[in-house]
């Protein structure tokens, strides 16, 4: 990043006007930009023409990689034959109608609407506003209280960083809002008591929150928030019958479901989603990144046909559905994302998931018990190894560093490093990112 000192240098500019998310500033000021110019494959290239297997697609979502021509001229037909339309006050086109179909037909649960938005994060706070409505339309104004677990990410707006339970994500923006209620996080490796199985803790997460449930009050907990593997809150699977077990007690209490599969949908744990692989039952499911291979911005929020009726009667008394952005249902980020459910379709990509994950999960998982390793766990093509705070802790971002000079990109989560390959990677390729990450753990290690 010597270029920085380059007057006029792109990593010059870039440290001159642009403010990056999820970057400590001032550091970025010295350190400078790692800039990336083209992708290829499973590949990305900086501006000195380095290559890197990005073992985490980008952000836990190129899932096709980084070079699908498919997508592309998805993205250009439909630029050249309807650039944009908006899809309110009863106007559609048909990329959209097309994707919202074939979205809710391919659905873990039956969730029968899909309502169109940006991110991941818009999904939620989409969610999170329907929730509310939901109850007013069913005359429960007072049923507003929202819970979202520990260690949740479920995004950086208002609602959704407030759902997130992780303090980096809100301190000093005065947040969380009010009526969210935070449930332990179901870390077994953790949390669990000495002796206690998998099982047995899953059946402490489900008594604790019903306690929590009845201390709130259930005439005032509207829903649940849940990933069904807590992905950037550091890659935590839920244990055994964890889902099972929590969801009587949303029934009984009359808590409504929401499953954020931003980060797991599309084959991602080896099933199409991570609410099959987990056995989640959801009344509404968020997704976004490999809706569109994150080719271009598009999320979604389904929603059951319980939960569609009480908007549509509301909308009804009250004159209007006032709720929706710009970019809903746009029609170019529809075209692409129809484009992709296909390719997902003719690929069978949960199955390629499934093939690949042995590679990578059992490949990690010969770290277990490495001295500076505290667990290894994952499922499908997401993994994650966190570091013993006893032994390295605070050297999460030195691992990642030394993974990217030896070609390989992870991310550090604090001191787990995740990975989150593109699924379409080559098992020749997911080798190099075990065996290059495994040496880049060795060298921190003999340095420390």
């Amino acid at each position: 990043m010597d270029d920085q000192a380059r007057p006029n240098s792109p990593a010059a500019r870039d440290v001159a006007y642009h403010v990056h998310p999820q970057t400590n500033l001032h550091a970025h000021e010295t350190a400078g930009p790692m800039i990336i110019t083209r992708g290829e494959g499973v590949r990305v290239y900086d501006d000195e023409g380095r290559g890197y297997i990005d073992a985490m697609a980008g952000l836990w979502s190129a899932a096709l990689g980084f070079s699908e021509k498919r997508l592309a001229d998805a993205a250009y037909r439909q630029m050249c034959e309807l650039p944009y339309a908006s899809t309110f006050a009863h106007r559609s086109n048909t990329p959209v109608i097309e994707l919202a179909e074939r979205l809710t037909a391919m659905a873990p649960a039956p969730l029968t609407r899909a309502l169109f938005c940006n991110s991941g994060s818009e999904a939620v706070d989409t969610a999170m506003k329907l929730v509310w409505y939901y109850w007013n339309a069913h005359g429960r104004p007072e049923k507003k209280k929202v819970i979202a677990r520990g260690n949740a990410y479920h995004g950086s707006t208002i609602a959704a960083a407030s759902l997130t339970g992780l303090e980096r994500m809100q301190r000093d923006f005065d947040l969380p809002i009010d009526r969210v209620v935070r449930a332990p996080c179901p870390h077994h490796a953790k949390y669990a008591k000495p002796g206690e199985s998998e099982h047995a803790f899953s059946a402490r997460m489900a008594e604790e929150l019903d306690a929590l449930i009845c201390a709130e009050g259930p005439e005032t907990v509207g829903a649940m928030f849940a990933e069904p593997l807590q992905g950037a809150g550091g890659v935590i699977v839920p244990p055994a019958g964890y889902f099972e077990a929590i969801k009587p007690v949303l029934d009984k209490h009359e808590v409504l479901l929401v499953a954020d599969e931003v980060i797991c949908g599309f084959g991602r744990t080896g099933a199409l989603w991570g609410s099959q692989t987990f056995n989640v039952v959801p009344d509404m499911l968020t997704c976004a990144k490999a809706l569109s291979a994150s080719y271009i911005p598009i999320a979604a929020t389904l929603m059951s046909e319980k939960v569609y009726e009480a908007l549509r009667d509301q909308s009804k008394k009250i004159g209007q559905f006032g709720h929706g952005y710009t970019y809903s249902g746009h029609p170019v980020a529809a075209a692409v994302a129809l484009e992709t459910l296909k390719i997902y379709e003719e690929i069978d990509i949960a199955g390629r998931a499934a093939a690949a994950a042995p590679i990578l999960q059992d490949g990690l998982r010969t770290l277990a018990g490495h001295d500076m390793v505290f667990e290894v766990r994952g499922v499908g093509m997401i993994a994650g190894v966190e570091l013993d705070p006893e032994r390295a802790a605070g050297l999460g971002p030195k691992v990642a560093e030394a993974a990217r000079e030896r070609g390989i990109l992870v991310r550090a989560l604090g001191d787990t490093l995740a990975f989150c390959p593109p699924i379409v990677i080559e098992h020749d390729d997911l080798r190099q990112v075990v065996a290059g990450f495994c040496d880049a753990l060795e060298a921190v290690n003999a340095q420390s």
